[in-house]
């Protein structure tokens, strides 16, 4: 019951700041670009671009290491109890935990895809 209420409820309000300073920054910077009206494409969509890049690489790492914390943890414990009551499994234990640990893998990779992706 704790995990679930700091899941759902403390989580979102950590969150939220964020996202909203994230957002106020996006919405800041296209106002600017859009009342200096610079003709070019770089000047509208180039910084905004850039916090909304940053904003997904942090969501790229963030999320599935979240995700694969839970998967691990429910995973990890059956892993365990099925280890102890019979040693011969322990090669589908470990490969269930490793797929586990590889979404958060899969996630810092595209979040580092994201990052390279950032000018300057």
């Amino acid at each position: 019951m704790n995990r679930k209420i700091l899941l759902f409820v403390l989580l979102p309000l950590v969150l939220l700041p964020i996202m909203g300073i994230a957002s106020a920054l996006t919405v800041d910077t296209v106002q600017n670009a859009v009342t200096d009206h610079t003709p070019t494409a770089e000047g509208i969509a180039g910084n905004y671009d850039t916090v909304a890049i940053a904003f997904a690489a942090a969501l790229a790492i963030g999320l599935p290491a979240l995700g694969a914390g839970m998967a691990i943890s429910s995973a990890g414990t059956a892993a365990i109890s099925a280890l102890a009551e019979k040693p011969d499994t322990f090669f589908k234990s470990f490969l269930i935990v490793a797929l586990a640990e590889a979404l958060a893998i899969y996630g810092l990779i595209m979040g580092i895809l994201l990052w390279l992706k950032l000018p300057g």
